[in-house]
């Protein structure tokens, strides 16, 4: 599962006030050509030049050869409609290269890692990232928690502000991207503010124009991958019903064990339909067609059948403790982002509690929510008609791309471009795509980031990553989490 870090340091450097950003001293590009024993005196300079913005906050630095890596918080305004209704703290990190590179800004919509870790972008322009955590996600949470700021143009002003105060260090292109939650805040925060970035890489971002019509993710489960494995998948959720007492008791007792509760979702039954609902969405949002191997046969025993759906869906996902984790975001399907629901015939007579899929029952209820009609739809007509220099990438067997962004006309003109991955999950990317298209992709990349080569200014055939492959660096491992969270 998805894990969240939440702690914070009790002794931090803090520097500065909620005031914009002021101006930095002009000091010399900062390049890392060593570890932290052979430092210059300007490789150690980053770090000042950054915390004599005013907000900022050092809370650690850890090393990495041929980076600075800095964890830091940056003062943001709860509502940055009304500056003086108080601060917050918002966690972020910085991998830094150099001042005379771009710099990629990252963020999954969630928490943020305090791993070093390079996003697909970031390797292809050789730069800097900046990885933002998303309002509301402990420890970027304001206190008291007025859930009323949690939406997409409070989020966007958030990254603004970053941006605009580490612009007066890393002056070179700017690019936003993200996957999944973090492709749809990259494209949010575009709209917005559509002059901050060069461009944006968004990965599996789901659309959910209109929540209350979600056939397309119908139309999706009756032809991805082959039938055989539909079937058996489909034999295999419904066996999880059939069984659903004995294994929910082993739910409970696992739960008591380990300190879960659900007092949220009201019962381990609850839990267990919601975590059996999850089952087929899942294993193709992180899986691919050549695992329908691993699909047990309908007649395996309980343990077996046990362990295959806590692999896939996982049991902890609608505790209260896996659901508290996941809060901001529930709460923004529930009252802006939508979420899916799909058929499930072969279920009939078997699910004992309608309408629980549905965020509203996964935040607490002394939480108000209520849904903002056209929000989506906003952001929908502004990616078809107004959008530049957008890039969407998606895995043509990921369950949330059956509702993904869609580029209006004259796109190319636009360099607005789509493309799936061939049998790609929920982890697809600029490499997975077929030849010409990735070409063309990471050609883009570089030519928004200013750092085309001539070579490919020529011809993008030539086009690839500027830094090379680094395995504990470029690891993008899928993160299992149940399908509601995309």
């Amino acid at each position: 599962m998805r894990t969240a870090r939440r702690w914070l340091p009790a002794l931090v450097m803090c520097i500065g006030t909620l005031a914009g950003a002021g101006a930095a001293p002009a000091l010399a590009a900062t390049a890392v050509t060593g570890t932290s024993a052979g430092e210059t005196q300007e490789t150690a300079d980053i770090k000042d030049r950054i915390l004599q913005i005013p907000g900022m906050h050092f809370v650690e630095e850890k090393p990495y050869q041929g980076y600075r890596y800095l964890v830091l918080t940056y003062t943001q305004p709860v509502d940055h409609r009304h500056p003086d209704r108080g601060t917050f703290e918002q966690r972020f990190t910085l991998l830094h290269k150099s001042t005379d590179r771009p710099t990629v800004f990252y963020t999954s919509g969630y928490n943020v890692s305090t791993t070093p870790s390079r996003s697909e972008p970031t390797r292809i322009v050789d730069g800097n990232q900046v990885s933002m955590e998303y309002r509301f996600f402990t420890p970027s949470r304001p206190q008291p928690a007025d859930w009323s700021t949690l939406d997409i143009w409070q989020a966007a002003n958030d990254q603004h502000r970053l941006y605009q105060a580490l612009k007066t260090v890393y002056g070179k292109n700017w690019l936003a991207t993200g996957g999944s939650k973090g492709g749809m805040t990259a494209t949010y925060y575009r709209r917005f503010f559509p002059h901050d970035m060069n461009g944006t890489v968004a990965y599996v971002a789901p659309n959910d124009v209109r929540n209350g019509d979600d056939r397309p993710y119908d139309r999706f489960f009756a032809t991805v991958g082959d039938k055989a494995c539909r079937t058996q998948l489909d034999s295999v959720q419904r066996e999880a019903l059939v069984r659903r007492d004995e294994i929910v008791a082993r739910y409970q007792k696992w739960a008591d064990e380990n300190g879960k509760t659900f007092k949220v979702v009201g019962s381990a039954d609850k839990a267990y339909e919601n975590v059996v609902l999850d089952l087929v969405w899942s294993f193709w949002q992180y899986h691919l067609q050549s695992d329908c191997a691993s699909v047990p046969a309908t007649k395996a025993s309980t343990d077996e059948l046990y362990k295959f759906i806590d692999t896939i869906s996982g049991f902890d996902g609608y505790t209260d403790q896996g659901l508290e984790r996941f809060t901001p975001y529930y709460y923004q399907a529930g009252t802006e982002l939508g979420s899916p629901t799909f058929k499930s015939p072969h279920l009939k007579g078997l699910l004992r509690y309608p309408g629980i899929y549905a965020p509203r029952n996964y935040v607490s209820r002394d939480i108000p929510m209520k849904w903002k009609p056209g929000v989506m739809a906003d952001v929908d007509r502004w990616v078809r008609n107004d959008s530049t220099q957008m890039l969407f990438v998606y895995g043509q067997n990921d369950p949330w791309g059956a509702e993904p962004f869609r580029l209006g006309r004259n796109a190319a003109a636009r360099h607005d471009f789509r493309f799936v991955a061939p049998g790609g999950n929920h982890g697809s990317n600029i490499a997975q795509l077929v030849a010409d298209e990735r070409a063309t992709a990471t050609a883009e990349v570089l030519k928004w980031a200013g750092v085309a080569p001539a070579a490919v200014q020529k011809d993008e055939r030539h086009a690839k990553p500027l830094a090379p492959y680094d395995a504990k660096l470029d690891r993008q491992p899928v993160e299992r989490e149940a399908s509601l969270r995309p």
